[in-house]
C-alpha cells in the first residue's frame, strides 16, 4: 500500500515589502524557494536543539564567536569540549 505524502497547509502571510524583498533575495542566493527559506528560519529559531539542524557549521560557529567576543579562544574551546561530553 502506498504511503500518504506529507500534507502541507497553505497559509497567506502579509509581509512588509522590505522584508519580502530580503527573503526573496536570500532565497535566490541559496537557490531555494522563498517558502523553504522561511521554513528554515522558523526551524532555526524555534528548535530548542538548534545545533542539530545546522546546515552550514562554519557559519554557525562564526555566529557563536561573534556573540562571545569577550571570551578568549581557549575559554571558547573549553566550553565546546565541555558541551561535547
Amino acid at each position: 500500500m502506498p504511503k500518504a505524502g506529507l500534507k502541507k497547509e497553505k497559509w497567506t502571510l502579509s509581509f512588509d515589502p522590505k522584508l519580502k524583498d530580503a527573503v526573496i533575495r536570500e532565497a535566490r542566493a541559496k537557490g531555494i524557494y522563498p517558502v523553504n527559506f522561511l521554513e528554515e528560519l522558523v526551524r532555526e529559531k524555534v528548535n530548542p536543539y538548534g545545533y542539530t539542524d545546522v546546515k552550514d557549521s562554519i557559519k554557525y560557529v562564526r555566529e557563536l564567536r561573534k556573540k562571545s567576543k569577550d571570551k578568549t579562544d581557549e575559554k571558547f574551546l573549553e566550553e565546546i569540549l565541555k558541551w561535547k561530553k
